[in-house]
């Protein structure tokens, strides 16, 4: 499906559509059977050095379980990212560069989550921040993300500015939009005034086309994918469906989405990434 074919932090893509870090991406069984049933990249559940029980959300193996996988699936030509997270600077730098040199093509840092957060603090301030990315953008030639905790205290602005000129191609943002948000698919006009209406859109615009978005949250379906898309999202990451259908969800948000591109005369899904409008 050309259509839905993307460049996401330089790298090609199949679809904007991939997992998020944990459903169906943490043992070796689904993420193969993820991998056979998605065209599009796979993204492995949140690993650290040794592994984890606990919290559940990051309960995994240790990277070297994750560092096998990724050489096993970069052989049959697949694109596989990795997540890291760890519980002090030189935990993340170790994970991520045992899963540069296994070959993935994108590492999201998963400075939101709380275990992180409580330990490495990179969004205390934005000093702190820029020393945290420094450190393993120094270390790594993949592309870098960096997930957004969804209650930012920092300047959006300020983050946006402080990515694109340390090295980071990725925002990985809260597609938080409220729960009555409408627009037409067809004009991408929202019946409001201008306003950001995500995470997401903030730093769309705060990153002023130099940094890629990739929406997470309510993406349960190719409308939910396009709309993610009008409000700047590069591509998007599939949680809930996930663990819901299994491992075809992706697979059938990507033609759903490839659907609404065809129906209201899109070539590509670039045409409509950050194209949201307001009238009111």
């Amino acid at each position: 499906m050309e259509r839905t074919s993307i460049r996401l932090g330089g790298i090609e893509l199949t679809s904007p559509v991939m997992n998020a870090s944990g459903p169906h991406s943490a043992e070796k069984g689904e993420i193969l059977e993820l991998s056979a049933r998605h065209r599009g990249a796979i993204l492995f559940k949140s690993c650290n050095v040794a592994g984890l029980e606990a919290p559940d959300n990051l309960k995994n193996r240790g990277v070297e379980h994750f560092a096998a996988l990724a050489r096993e699936l970069t052989k049959q030509g697949k694109t596989v990212f990795g997540s890291v997270v760890g519980n002090n600077d030189a935990e993340l730098v170790n994970v991520a560069k045992i899963l540069d040199h296994a070959g993935v093509k994108v590492l999201e840092l998963n400075l939101a989550d709380d275990y992180v957060q409580n330990s490495v603090g990179a969004f205390a301030s934005l000093d702190r921040l820029k020393d945290v990315i420094g450190r393993v953008r120094r270390e790594v030639q993949a592309v870098l993300a960096v997930k957004i905790p969804p209650k930012l205290s920092l300047d959006p602005s300020a983050v946006a500015d402080l990515f694109k000129q340390g090295g980071v191609g990725i925002a990985v943002c809260a597609n938080d939009l409220a729960k009555d948000f409408t627009v037409d698919l067809e004009t991408g006009i929202t019946p409001s005034a201008q306003r950001t209406v995500s995470q997401v859109h903030t730093f769309f615009q705060a990153g002023g086309g130099l940094l890629d978005i990739v929406a997470v949250g309510g993406i349960n379906g190719g409308r939910d994918a396009y709309i993610a898309h009008l409000t700047g999202a590069k591509a998007v990451q599939v949680g809930s469906a996930l663990i819901k259908e299994g491992a075809g969800a992706l697979g059938r948000i990507d033609r759903e989405l490839d659907n609404l591109l065809s129906e209201n005369s899109k070539s590509s899904v670039n045409e409509i990434i950050g194209a949201l409008r307001f009238q009111g």
